[in-house]
């Protein structure tokens, strides 16, 4: 199985989960920060304090890429490391962090890709109302700005945003992540619509200054199954897709939010100013796709979405996750028929497993994780093959790392992490996924 000429290879990170250093050279505390500082937030009281050290060790994590034979880096920018009360003045020290990184990465030919936000809100702009309020909309696209005019004359692909649906629904509805509101689905609508608003203001800005950059947003996706053939229980996945999928590829692509869940969230649903849909439709050059599992669905009387989750039946990840590999294929081929991106990248997708370092060995045996990359793979060469204009598959994680409220207990990466000595290892899949890029498939 071959992919095309010229399909890029890469892994990723986010700046909390991996480097460490929070208080040093004048960066100032992030809401994951402080969430992760709150008793009871994050599993045995875990933070990202520490973390992979990769803020001191990131030439050494360069050179393990290269040895890798990644052709990509995907990385998050650590919003109060360049702005830390998130608005100016700059922190010349936390930008030249990011500068000498994008440097690192181009000297082994690793093509670098920026997220310009994976959640770490400075603490700051949480203070005076975070994503609540439209004044950290317009301090988001100053801070986009400030990126493209210093890093963008070396990176060409940026992306705004990390999984919205994350920042919404997990940090101000379900309260598992930071800034951890619970139960105001009004504020978590109204944040969706604020982060999309300053995704589509930031690449306006980028774009003024650097119009050749290639300028997207990263989206968590899953594919929502009706759990039997009833019209009910289609009617729940349509909702359950209307809550995961379209909220966010309709305004992104059609300037407008689905009908249908505009009158299922009633009152909850966002304020939207003139010209707001129009700002969030700007066009944009790629979108991302993280894929992991599947959604099975049933009707049920359970406000507000009215559906019932089930248990799949296919094998599980660490994660409780179920392995469905066939839903990449489905959102993919989905996503290009019904919104027509100019490209589609994975910028995500991979599985947590309980991996020990062999004491005989000395290496990682992860079979369930190559497995589960094999299938994946398979999944996003058969989108290719329905049209779907994939361009680049990264694997998530490079490493194992600080996994949000799961802390260190849950390994994502195809490189194992002694979080006591901060050694690395290749595991078997990292070896695995050098040998898949030398060859663009199997």
């Amino acid at each position: 199985m071959k992919f095309p000429d010229g399909f890029l290879w890469g892994s990723a990170t986010s700046s909390y989960q991996i480097e460490g250093a929070v208080a040093t050279d004048g960066r100032l505390p992030s809401i994951w920060d402080t969430f992760s500082h709150t008793p009871g937030r994050v599993l045995n009281g875990d933070t990202g304090d520490i973390a992979n050290r990769h803020y001191e060790l990131f030439r050494d994590d360069v050179a393990m890429m290269a040895d890798l034979g990644l052709q990509a880096y995907r990385f998050s920018i650590a919003w109060p490391r360049v702005f830390p009360q998130g608005v100016g003045p700059l922190n010349e020290k936390g930008l030249a962090f990011y500068d000498s990184l994008v440097d690192a990465l181009l000297e082994k030919n690793i093509e670098p890709m920026i997220t310009l936000y994976h959640w770490d809100l400075p603490q700051a702009l949480q203070e005076t109302g975070g994503w609540q309020s439209r004044d950290t909309v317009h301090a988001f696209a100053d801070y986009a700005a400030l990126i493209a005019e210093t890093l963008g004359d070396r990176v060409k692909h940026i992306a705004t945003h990390n999984e919205p649906w994350c920042v919404g629904f997990l940090g101000h509805w379900m309260g598992e992540h930071a800034p951890g509101e619970r139960g105001n689905l009004k504020a978590a609508l109204q944040v969706i619509h604020h982060v999309l608003l300053s995704h589509g203001l930031a690449v306006q800005a980028m774009r003024a200054i650097r119009p050749e950059a290639d300028l997207g947003i990263v989206l968590n996706h899953t594919w929502s199954h009706a759990a039997s053939d009833s019209e009910a229980d289609i009617q729940a996945a349509h909702r359950h897709d209307g809550f995961f999928n379209r909220w966010f590829l309709d305004p992104l692509f059609r300037g407008e939010y689905p009908a249908d869940m505009l009158a299922l969230y009633g009152d909850d649903a966002p304020v939207v100013q003139a010209g707001d849909l129009d700002n969030i439709s700007t066009p944009i050059d790629f979108l991302g796709v993280n894929y992991y599992t599947r959604s099975v669905v049933a009707d049920s009387l359970k406000p507000p979405l009215l559906l019932n989750h089930l248990r799949g039946e296919g094998p599980r990840t660490a994660m409780d996750w179920e392995v469905y590999a066939p839903g990449l294929c489905n959102i993919l081929t989905r996503i290009h028929q019904d919104y027509h991106p100019k490209a589609l990248y994975v910028t995500e997708n991979g599985a947590a497993y309980d991996d020990v370092l062999d004491a005989t060995t000395g290496g990682v045996h992860d079979p369930d994780r190559i497995e589960y990359l094999r299938q994946h793979l398979e999944a996003a060469k058969c989108a290719i093959d329905n049209g779907a204009p994939l361009k680049g598959y990264f694997v998530w994680s490079l490493m194992d790392n600080f996994e949000w409220a799961w802390g260190f207990d849950k390994r994502f990466g195809i490189v194992y992490v002694d979080y006591a000595s901060q050694k690395r290892v290749l595991k078997d899949s990292a070896l695995w996924f050098r040998e898949l890029i030398v060859h663009n498939g199997w």
